[in-house]
């Protein structure tokens, strides 16, 4: 039942990514500023959510709702499955510029949708270029109103394992004066980085309180959140 309910799911995620691609492309039309594109984003990730608590039986609460502000900031969240990009989109304001790398934007369909979300799309290979490219990047979508989302470990990464947090998020948190907000979440739990198989159960996502990042440097403010992201990570159940 189990790889039943996950090979259902995934054939729904498929097809919906596929459908709202498509109509983000065509609401966007020649202009990539276009809030109706932003808003079917966020309705493809309610939906999905919506579908894995019925289809798998995987749900979400969310601690430190009270945190979330009114104004839009620099998110810093863990990267352990796809359901925090689905969660993510779904859950903040629509108008949303994310980090990623450069690949996903040939990708069919979903490629040509994001180009639709001002992502802010780097060469991961490219060093020091790429970090810049984050700071400027960023600082226009923030000062546009964006809310800007980074995953500082750069990929999924497994539970119970850590990898360095790159400094990109934390840098235009101290160029820019935003503030930055960290997420931890236990979905790898779940839905595994590299797994079909979506356990049911209910994810927990942590909302952590604003940092502050005037007067900052960007190594004390990255140390800071991985900090606080891991241990807040560590204390979740983890079925």
């Amino acid at each position: 039942m189990l790889l039943l309910r996950s090979l259902l799911y995934q054939i729904v995620f498929l097809s919906s990514t596929f459908l709202f691609s498509c109509a983000i492309v065509i609401a966007a039309g020649t202009n990539r500023k276009s809030p109706a594109a932003s808003r079917l984003a966020n309705t493809w990730g309610r939906f999905n959510l919506r579908a894995l608590r019925i289809i798998c039986q995987l749900d979400y609460r969310i601690q430190g709702l009270e945190n979330l502000p009114k104004t839009n900031v620099i998110v810093l969240a863990k990267h352990q499955s796809t359901w925090e990009t689905v969660a993510i989109r779904a859950l903040l304001p629509s108008e949303q510029s994310w980090v990623l790398k450069q690949e996903l934007m040939g990708v069919p369909f979903f490629g040509w949708a994001m180009r639709q979300l001002q992502p802010i799309a780097i060469d991961r290979r490219a060093g020091r270029r790429a970090v810049m490219q984050v700071i400027h990047d960023g600082q226009q979508r923030l000062d546009a109103g964006r809310w800007v989302i980074v995953f500082p470990e750069g990929t999924r990464v497994a539970p119970n394992t850590r990898r360095p947090y790159a400094i990109g998020g934390a840098l235009l948190a101290e160029r820019s004066g935003y503030p930055v907000l960290p997420m931890a979440h236990n979905a790898g739990y779940f839905w595994g980085r590299r797994s079909f198989i979506k356990r049911p159960g209910t994810i927990d996502l942590v909302i952590g309180q604003l940092v502050d990042s005037k007067g900052r440097k960007a190594a004390e403010l990255n140390a800071e959140v991985e900090e606080w992201i891991e241990t807040t990570v560590a204390g979740l159940p983890r079925a």
